[in-house]
């Protein structure tokens, strides 16, 4: 029951390498089932969200994170009549490309980088997907459709200004008009992503004893879900409560979102998934009030968590664990496993960075350490 503007697997621009079709699954499902087997997947369980890999075992990591942005891009996508199979690959793949120690090691490799042409977490993603995952016989990658590699090169929207190596490398073999918005289905993950990382960072928050509940009750949405909570919940636990109050600050916003984006893709009037692409604005977005009590939420969040000095003290930590991982091995190559080294200084920085960016926390500290 695809709306007239999803993404259908039997319109698919295909794969790089031609593979034919599965008598089981359609192309957006098995491009799925690759991201969930990879091995960049697997790490992802010991990347850092916000807190480090091993200060806890209740907060989010990049892993559980992805997972519930895929949960929530398909709810949505559902509902809109999107593609669920092309939305949940794109959810599933989108931070593929972080680093160990989440923005904070992505802004030491970057600035390590900046003479060798920077680095970008989603460009990084799409290296990930068409060259370093070297597991099939036939091609290096995993051999995406072109609609999922849109979707992870453009969810968050047109690609414009100096395009990262990493993505200017892919889009030499396989354009992926990166002037344009992506398909309704990716515009989905984005949103999703939003959603996921503002609620879950309220709670991983107050579990982490940041900030308490009586700190975020002026919030926007966030007071207001406390309230119906304490009205039909008087004396509730406090874990209970705040479990009930954050899943509503949740449901607030998966419906804005859906009811915004059924307004805007009824009135864009487009007839099929490339005139979503050609219409140079999005389809799925937050309503303007939400967005700007979102933006309050974030203000929030960035003072009292992202900033807060415990956490800054580990970003100064691992940002360095990032930056001597770098310069200890552009030192000495030969210290690197030999499928690691590359001729001339550029390449070697390449070959570093992708080394680095692969690592999970956890080996990341336990390598400096060894060093």
């Amino acid at each position: 029951m695809l709306a007239i503007y999803a993404m259908r697997p039997s319109e698919s621009r295909g794969r790089l390498v031609d593979e034919g079709h599965s008598a089981h699954r359609s192309c957006f499902q098995r491009d799925r089932d690759r991201i969930i087997h990879s091995t960049a997947f697997r790490r992802l369980k010991h990347k850092t969200q916000v807190f480090v890999e091993h200060e806890g075992d209740h907060f989010r990591t990049r892993l559980t994170h992805s997972i519930e942005v895929a949960q929530v891009a398909r709810t949505i996508a559902q509902t809109l009549g999107l593609n669920e199979e092309l939305t949940e690959a794109v959810a599933l793949a989108h931070d593929l490309g972080h680093t160990p120690f989440g923005h904070t090691g992505e802004d030491a490799l970057d600035e390590c980088m900046q003479p060798y042409g920077g680095f970008d977490h989603n460009a990084q993603a799409i290296r990930i997907v068409t060259k370093l995952e070297q597991h099939y016989a036939e091609f290096d990658g995993l051999n995406l459709t072109w609609e999922t590699l849109e979707g992870i090169a453009k969810h968050n929207g047109p690609v414009q200004g100096d395009i990262p190596y990493a993505l200017s490398e892919a889009v030499a073999e396989f354009d992926l008009e990166l002037g344009t918005y992506a398909s309704a289905e990716a515009q989905v993950a984005a949103l999703a992503d939003d959603i996921a990382y503002n609620n879950h960072d309220l709670d991983d928050g107050l579990r982490a004893g940041l900030f308490t509940v009586e700190d975020i009750l002026h919030l926007p949405i966030v007071g207001r879900c406390f309230g119906e909570v304490d009205a039909k919940y008087p004396g509730l636990a406090a874990g209970r409560r705040r479990h009930e109050a954050l899943r509503r600050v949740f449901g607030a916003m998966v419906e804005d979102v859906l009811v915004e984006s059924t307004g805007r893709l009824a009135s864009a009037g487009a007839g099929s998934a490339q005139e979503i692409r050609l219409l140079g604005r999005p389809v799925v977005q937050f309503s303007s009030v939400l967005w700007e009590e979102l933006k309050e939420i974030r203000a929030f969040l960035f003072g009292h968590m992202y900033r807060h000095e415990t956490v800054k003290i580990m970003r100064v930590e691992t940002a360095k664990v990032v930056k001597d991982l770098f310069a200890a091995f552009m030192a000495d190559p030969l210290s690197l496993p030999e499928d690691w080294q590359a001729s001339g200084e550029l390449a070697q920085a390449r070959k570093v960075s992708d080394y680095i960016a692969g690592m999970t926390d956890r080996y990341a500290l336990q390598l400096h350490k060894k060093l």
